[in-house]
């Protein structure tokens, strides 16, 4: 019992750690490149940073505060949905972006495109080991899910609708086009790596092994993995002959290990391999339904 507590303990520790290194590298992004170079993003830190534009308060304060009152209506609203990760990453992320703030009073880059860029991708990658980890920053997710609430409305549709009324609104404070735009390729660049973050550990892949010795294969495979597959009865065409045909689905990771693994066996096998956009089950994700709309 001692040893599964302190595995469990550990677990959580790593877990933490993951998430203060993501908080760092979001807020390196913001703090460093999008916005000493005058650039306003998606999300609360985009509120924050018209705030700080317009009055000259600090951004971390300011987020702190807005998703202090968003997670207390929510809390109120939708129940105990937040965790202490995330209000954890509120609080380190705000302190954190004040910290940067005011050791990066320049942008690290002078081309603002580049700052975008960086910034985007920093902070993407930021939200997705954020997501990963069973944590967030708040902001406009709990925005989406107050309104998901009481409307039919994606949480995604809602993030983007907010995202681009805050950064359509940098117009109103630079008057500039350009400023805008850059605000979008921020979000854009963002959203492009969280996903890629997300998705490039879970990628997976389905395997359909034509085999001579489909018996041995199946079971180097089943040796070698540790998972499970499938016979499927099927013919051939040209050779007029029943046989047996092998499927496996593994993460793209492991994907070379089956093909070494049927070279050592069939050298002459007739492998297919292709991309599939999600698989739940044991030793892959569990299937976490939408938010539902409140009766």
């Amino acid at each position: 019992m001692g040893s599964v507590t302190k595995m469990g303990l550990l677990k959580e520790m790593r877990s933490y750690a993951v998430i203060t290194l993501s908080l760092t590298i979001g807020a390196l992004g913001w703090g460093a490149f999008i916005i000493p170079s005058d650039i306003v993003g998606g999300g609360v830190v985009g509120i924050a940073s018209i705030v700080y534009y317009v009055f000259n308060i600090s951004v971390g304060p300011v987020n702190l505060a807005v998703n202090a009152v968003l997670v207390l209506i929510a809390i109120q609203i939708l129940g105990k949905s937040f965790g202490v990760k995330t209000i954890y990453a509120i609080v380190v992320f705000s302190g954190l972006l004040s910290f940067f703030q005011v050791y990066f009073p320049d942008p690290v880059v002078s081309e603002k495109f580049m700052a975008a860029i960086i910034g985007g991708g920093l902070s993407g990658a930021s939200i997705g080991l954020l997501f990963m980890n069973g944590s967030s920053t708040g902001g406009t997710e709990i925005i989406a899910m107050l309104v998901n609430k009481y409307r039919n409305v994606s949480p995604g549709r809602v993030m983007m609708m907010c995202d681009l009324i805050i950064i359509g609104s940098s117009y109103i404070i630079f008057r500039s086009l350009e400023t805008v735009v850059y605000g979008y390729v921020v979000m854009a660049v963002m959203s492009y790596v969280a996903d890629m973050v997300l998705t490039g550990s879970r990628q997976s892949v389905q395997i359909f092994i034509v085999s001579s010795k489909p018996q041995e294969v199946a079971d180097e495979l089943s040796k070698t993995l540790h998972r499970g597959l499938s016979f499927l009865d099927g013919r051939g065409y040209y050779s007029r002959r029943d046989r047996e045909f092998i499927v496996i689905i593994v993460r793209k990771s492991e994907s070379h290990i089956v093909l070494q693994t049927i070279k050592k066996i069939d050298p002459d096998a007739f492998v297919s391999v292709g991309n599939v956009m999600a698989v739940y089950g044991q030793g892959f994700d569990t299937y976490k339904p939408p938010l539902k709309a409140g009766k």
